[in-house]
């Protein structure tokens, strides 16, 4: 292919100098596992019906430098049947993520959208496989609307600024 005559050789300058948004993987991590099954093995026998399962997410995200940031998601999971517990499962699954040359307004969507959206289905390959090795079949949470959740999260907060102590 023929170089373009009024090329300028500078159209991949804004990528190869860093100002092109990036939004990065560094690495991924399990930061804590837990699982309980307190009644096992008798917890472990068939069931007529299937158990409740509250199922609790949350995200959280730490500044590492300029461009680092770590994210936590928090995936925490309770089967019970009637008032017995039938395992308790929590995992905290972190990111470590580099985010550059995006507008700042935009860095807080990143951090509580994207970044959990991406590292989502790992944890929750991870609490599947923890349940299976419980001895009760995988739990495989559903997909969670990230986005959502972070417009639910800036609305509780705007709401908590907007109350004014007596």
């Amino acid at each position: 292919m023929a170089k373009d005559p009024k090329s300028t050789g500078t159209e991949g300058a804004a990528a190869s100098n860093g100002e092109a948004p990036q939004l990065s993987v560094l690495t991924q991590y399990v930061k804590d596992l837990s699982f309980e099954s307190p009644g096992a093995p008798l917890s472990l026998r068939p069931r007529e019906k299937a158990p409740a399962i509250n199922i609790n997410v949350n995200v959280n995200a730490n500044p590492l430098s300029e461009t680092d940031y770590d994210v936590n998601l928090t995936l925490t999971a309770i089967a019970k049947d009637g008032d017995d517990v039938l395992f308790n499962v929590e995992l905290v699954y972190g990111g470590v993520f580099r985010i550059a040359g995006f507008p700042q307004e935009h860095v807080m969507p990143l951090l509580f959208v994207e970044c959990p959206r991406l590292i989502f289905p790992f944890a929750r390959q991870i609490v599947a496989e923890c349940t299976r090795n419980g001895g009760f079949p995988p739990l495989m949470i559903d997909p969670i609307d990230f986005a959502k959740m972070f417009q639910q999260r800036i609305a509780e907060e705007t709401a908590k600024s907007q109350i004014k102590p007596n």
